[in-house]
């Protein structure tokens, strides 16, 4: 450089300048943005390729979800087996009838059955009925046929219980108690 003139090293030194400033405007406009768009593009193929093991995982599982799904299905069904469908008053009175049997209980006045959203279970497809019920009964064997009515259903509960003293004045009602109350059970959905 020394043996230039200062011309010509002003010169050169502009060149060298706008040598670089144009190959800094390059990369800044064109090289960058291409070089974050192939970032971006490695980033999707991650993603993509990470997607496809899930969907792959998912297709061999497919027969053991399969499986899964039928078991609960027929575990459903057969919980669902004696929840209340149909007619709800025929079921209503033929569920108590089947009930009673081998209690000596004795429930006369079954009402009619009034359907409403659930709150045995909350947020769910069902929905349930009411029946206010009236019985007559010993003690010990009111006793015994609420704890095997609400441990054999469990969809199924006795509500405001009230036991009180028998006062029809029948003979041998001295002992017996009277009790009403309101079974509550669930509605199977319609399909």
């Amino acid at each position: 450089m020394k043996r230039l003139s200062p011309e010509k090293r002003n010169k050169l030194i502009a060149v060298v300048v706008a040598t670089l400033v144009v190959i800094g405007l390059i990369y800044y406009f064109l090289i960058g943005p291409e070089i974050q768009d192939k970032e971006k593009l490695a980033k999707d193929v991650k993603a993509a390729i990470a997607n496809l093991e899930t969907i792959k995982q998912t297709i061999k599982r497919a027969n053991v979800i399969a499986g899964t799904l039928d078991a609960i299905q027929t575990a459903l069904n057969k919980a669902e087996e004696d929840t209340a469908s149909g007619d709800l008053f025929a079921w209503t009175y033929d569920s108590i009838r089947r009930m009673k049997m081998g209690f000596r209980v004795d429930i006369p006045d079954i009402g009619q059955p009034t359907q409403s959203d659930a709150d045995i279970i909350p947020s769910s497809a069902y929905r349930q009925i009411k029946v206010r019920i009236r019985g007559y009964g010993y003690y010990h064997d009111i006793g015994k046929f609420i704890a095997e009515l609400e441990n054999r259903s469990p969809h199924i509960r006795l509500e405001n219980l009230v036991v009180e003293p028998d006062t029809s004045g029948a003979a041998g009602a001295v002992e017996k108690l009277q009790f009403r109350a309101e079974l509550v059970a669930l509605v199977k959905p319609t399909s």
